[in-house]
């Protein structure tokens, strides 16, 4: 059945990719991972910088889906990932949260939440995606909750209600497994991943946080 799977995701992948003419940079993250965070500047760089040449699509990866240990479990492992962050990138937190007894590090939420506003509006999605990224680190924000994100859909011009029947329902809790699994089938083990789609042909831009001017270049490089 395993092998059935993957051949037809083959197919799928195959039938795809020989239409597609603009190639397509991929990028698998994690609102609540540290390191996707810290690398947002400079995927906005390299975005702006190769809007013209190639297409970005979002995939949630799953750093910890349904992950049931609570913040305060985590504080020692998370300061020391969060510090070494904000060194290396300059992205500021907030620590507060990581006395918190009862919120669990469950990354599902956010990143149905990011599903979520992909159906309502696909060109918002990226926007929303760094937005969540900031009510987490910078406002410590508990991100299992829809009211969590109200500001951000205000500022958006998203529909609350509709975006919090959505988030809610049964529907996009399954429908988020379907990144989770599109990202395993990638192979992508870690965050932030960019995978360069040019045609039939895959390459690993980068694996892990990178300073843009690197993925810029290894970009270009695999378009020529």
């Amino acid at each position: 059945m395993k092998f059935i799977q993957v051949f037809l995701f083959v197919i799928f992948l195959s039938s795809n990719v020989m239409s597609q003419e603009k190639p397509k940079l991929i990028y698998f993250g994690d609102p609540m991972c540290s390191w996707c965070y810290g690398f947002a500047p400079e995927l906005e760089k390299v975005v702006t910088e190769l809007s013209d040449k190639v297409d970005l699509e979002l995939v949630m990866g799953g750093l910890r889906p349904y992950n049931k240990q609570t913040m305060v479990e985590l504080k020692g492992f998370l300061t020391e990932h969060w510090q070494e962050v904000n060194h290396r990138s300059g992205q500021t937190f907030k620590y507060d949260i990581l006395d918190d007894t009862q919120i669990t590090y469950d990354t599902e939420p956010p990143s149905r939440a990011v599903v979520v506003v992909r159906w309502i509006s696909p060109k918002q999605e990226m926007e929303f995606f760094k937005e969540v990224q900031k009510l987490f680190y910078q406002e410590n924000k508990n991100l299992h909750l829809a009211e969590s994100y109200f500001p951000v859909l205000e500022v958006l011009n998203i529909d609350k209600v509709a975006f919090q029947e959505k988030f809610e329902s049964e529907i996009f809790k399954q429908n988020i497994k379907e990144d989770f699994t599109k990202s395993g089938a990638y192979g992508v083990r870690g965050f932030p991943t960019l995978i360069l789609q040019k045609g039939a042909d895959l390459f690993l831009i980068s694996n892990g946080y990178a300073p843009s001017e690197e993925v810029i270049k290894k970009v270009n490089n695999n378009l020529n």
